[in-house]
């Protein structure tokens, strides 16, 4: 680690070219109020060009346990529309921002908290994580963009479910269903994130591009809309004078094959 700063609500550690940003309210379960909204926004618009991949982590015991509901309560309908737009607004600058974002989920993955790891890019669990949507059984309904991005990682019923009945899933089912990509020992998961978040910051810039903004993007047109999208980016990529420096690369046994994980 090279270098810290504090915000209000959040800290963020340098590790070369790689950011990790902690949630920094532990004693509230790292749970989301305006402030910390407001600084994430902030944080991914104003990213470093020396970055290249960023972690999300909650400190303490919890990744987050969602909205702060101490500042829910009295608001009229427009206010809890544009609360709503402003979450939206700062999970977009995640989620189709300029770099790779791996979340660490431990302990509390709770509504707004789900809504944000939804937003990143690849997400490693705790054995020690578990996951719920209570804002049925609070009158509540999702706000941060949870209803787009989460049933495209859990499909529609498991999210029904979890909504209506407050079913928690535990880590294992999680992983299951699509939350996590990976699952590791408590304590293991920033290590985990550091290492994927160095490997994908070596990655050359413009397919990282294309992987955050152009994939999901072809994953919504027809087949065929899908194929002339693809073709574009692969062309642009493929024109990157990085690319062809790590064909000739490849080409010359210079860089490393593809082999199986033994």
């Amino acid at each position: 680690m090279t270098d810290e700063k504090i915000f209000g609500a959040l800290s963020v550690a340098l590790y070369g070219a790689v950011a990790v940003v902690s949630l920094d309210r532990a004693a509230k379960r790292n749970a989301l109020n305006d402030v910390t909204i407001a600084e994430l926004r902030t944080f991914f618009e104003t990213l470093d060009s020396g970055i290249k991949a960023v972690v999300i982590q909650g400190s303490g015991e919890h990744f987050c346990a969602g909205l702060d509901l101490s500042e829910v309560r009295g608001r009229s309908a427009a206010e809890a529309m544009f609360h709503s737009r402003s979450w939206h607004h700062a999970f977009e600058r995640i989620q189709f921002g300029r770099v790779p974002v791996i979340s660490v989920l431990k302990g509390a993955v709770i509504g707004g908290g789900l809504e944000l790891a939804a937003a990143t890019h690849i997400r490693i669990a705790e054995t020690s994580a578990f996951y719920a949507l209570p804002e049925g059984q609070r009158g509540l309904f999702v706000g941060g963009g949870g209803s787009v991005r989460i049933p495209r990682l859990v499909g529609v019923p498991c999210m029904m479910d979890m909504m209506l009945t407050g079913r928690v899933l535990d880590a294992e089912e999680g992983l299951r269903a699509g939350i996590s990509q990976y699952l590791v020992a408590p304590g293991q998961g920033l290590e985990k994130a550091l290492a994927l978040a160095q490997k994908i910051a070596a990655n050359a810039p413009l397919t990282n591009y294309g992987v955050l903004h152009v994939l999901p993007r072809v994953v919504e047109q027809s087949i065929q809309d899908g194929m002339v999208t693809e073709a574009l980016m692969a062309a642009v990529a493929q024109s990157d004078p990085d690319t062809q420096d790590r064909l000739t690369a490849f080409v010359d046994f210079k860089a490393n094959k593809v082999s199986p994980v033994l």
